[in-house]
């Protein structure tokens, strides 16, 4: 069995300094073979906010794959045209698309928020044969995953469907603030919801625990409640034979 803990949009910033606190407890909890978080670290890609943001990353279970979202580029400042990425490349992760390897899994992140496009996201041509070369490498059998920041639904993300015909078993993301589950084109999506911050719509504050073992991907999604965590819905769905 692969244990992936996956968290989203803590927007740090704005946020909950006690959800933090309780919140890598409970990640680590879960003893993940590969925790994933998928943008939006910060509320307004502030330096003080990357430092908290940073704070909570060496705090979590490694390894961590993790991408940019919208609110980790600059908003209002000549560093959006020039430099948009600079802060997250310092704070965070200087590869903007990592590559992650365990046994039995392999992950790719995907940089999907151009410095032109203020919400909606976007990926390219050359992004999805990435993501394909990087599958094409991974050993026989392994679990495919790709992390990037836009759900390839609605209309968040475009080029999305080239990228839902790359090989992927699993696509995480974040950026609504709403838990989701569900299989788009063969392939198993899961949205986390906000992890930490403020910025709830509807639902708790939350983060999503996949288990993925004989063909069969689990999640479980954590929700906030008071300085701790309990547990939410519980989602099965079998691995597509397509993408697998």
């Amino acid at each position: 069995m692969i244990v992936v803990a996956h968290l989203s949009d803590p927007h740090l910033g704005a946020h909950d300094g006690e959800t933090v606190e309780s919140l890598v407890a409970d990640v680590s909890a879960a003893a993940p073979a590969l925790t994933v978080v998928t943008g939006d670290w910060t509320m307004r890609a502030r330096v003080s906010e990357f430092e908290l943001a940073r704070a909570l990353l060496v705090r979590l279970p490694r390894p961590v794959l993790t991408v940019p979202g919208n609110h980790d580029l600059p908003l209002v400042s000549p560093l959006r045209l020039f430099r948009p990425y600079d802060r997250f490349r310092t704070w965070i992760c200087d590869d903007l698309e990592p590559v992650a390897r365990v046994p039995g899994l392999t992950a790719v992140g995907l940089q999907s928020m151009p410095r032109w496009r203020w919400k909606d996201g976007r990926v390219t041509r050359r992004q999805v044969a990435a993501v394909a070369g990087a599958f094409g490498a991974a050993p026989r059998g392994d679990l495919r995953l790709v992390a990037l920041h836009h759900p390839p639904f609605g209309r968040r993300l475009a080029g999305r469907g080239p990228l839902l015909r790359a090989g992927a078993d699993l696509l995480l993301a974040g950026h609504t603030h709403i838990p989701d589950v569900r299989t788009v084109g063969g392939t198993v999506v899961v949205v986390a919801g906000t992890s930490a911050s403020h910025r709830t719509r509807g639902v708790p504050r939350s983060w999503s625990r996949i288990s993925v073992d004989a063909g069969m991907v689990t999640v479980v999604e954590r929700f906030s409640a008071g300085s701790g965590w309990r547990t939410g819905r519980l989602i099965s769905i079998p691995l597509s034979a397509t993408a697998s």
